[in-house]
């Protein structure tokens, strides 16, 4: 036993096999990247169009997590509900779902003969397979992550402020923006940031809804899979951007949270 008593010393073991299950495989990545030609690899013009596309979709994509996840969030955790664990069962589907049902999915719904589609086709707006299709994808996989950040956040505060401040007159709208948001703004930081992460690593939806065409919907895990076939060096100097990228992003998180 821990001297302090906290936990038993042989968890050490397994922790250890779980550390080391996740850390072997990007040292071997790191180990089999060509440093030599890293740089000319990942500044390709395939490389660099694919970047860019992922870095404007995926912060196009956390735009519309939070224009819808925060009042969905407030709802969770602040109304009271009979179906709540219902619509929270809904929110949490994408995270279980194979990334590719969701985009057979999207594609039944906004698709050309989908849902919805056909209205919007009549209006000239074709989503499925375009630019919007890759938005649209990396929100479906993305919005549970800040949905779950920013309720936990909410459930966490002291909604005592907000029962001082209508007290004292403030409107339900005012209340929410002015203390409600201030007060949950770590989480919202850390959920935006876990959903722009989740948006650039989407591959799975991305590809059944919205296709792989350069400069319109390959976006960077599209273009690494495609160069595994065809440049396996190229994939790999690439999946390390997508590695540095996540490892900011999980810094950046952390400390939001600390805060």
């Amino acid at each position: 036993m821990d001297t302090d008593g906290r936990y038993p010393r042989w968890l050490w073991a397994p922790a250890g096999l779980g550390i080391g299950f996740l850390a072997l495989p990007l040292l071997a990545m790191v180990m089999r990247v060509d440093w030599a030609d890293f740089l000319a690899l990942v500044t390709s013009a395939s490389a660099r169009h694919a970047l860019t596309l992922s870095l404007r979709t995926s912060a196009a994509s956390t735009g519309l997590c939070i224009l819808l996840g925060v009042p969905l969030a407030v709802v969770l955790a602040r109304a009271r509900l009979r179906a709540g664990g219902l619509l929270r069962s809904l929110v949490l589907l994408p995270l279980v779902l194979p990334p590719v049902v969701g985009g057979i999915a999207l594609l039944y719904t906004f698709g050309r003969r989908g849902l919805l589609g056909g209205t919007l086709d009549v209006l000239g707006w074709q989503i499925a397979f375009s630019t919007t299709a890759v938005v649209l994808a990396q929100t479906f996989v993305a919005l549970p992550f800040l949905v779950l950040s920013l309720e936990g956040a909410l459930r966490t505060a002291n909604a005592e402020y907000d029962v001082v401040a209508a007290t004292l007159g403030a409107r339900p709208t005012t209340v929410f923006r002015r203390v409600t948001l201030p007060l949950v703004l770590p989480g919202l930081a850390s959920g935006s940031l876990l959903a722009f992460a989740r948006s650039l690593g989407e591959f799975g939806a991305t590809i059944t809804f919205a296709g792989s065409l350069e400069g319109v919907t390959r976006t960077l895990p599209l273009e690494i899979y495609l160069q595994r076939e065809t440049d396996p060096d190229a994939a790999v100097a690439l999946s390390l951007v997508l590695v540095m990228v996540a490892v900011g992003v999980i810094a950046l998180t952390g400390r939001g949270a600390a805060r």
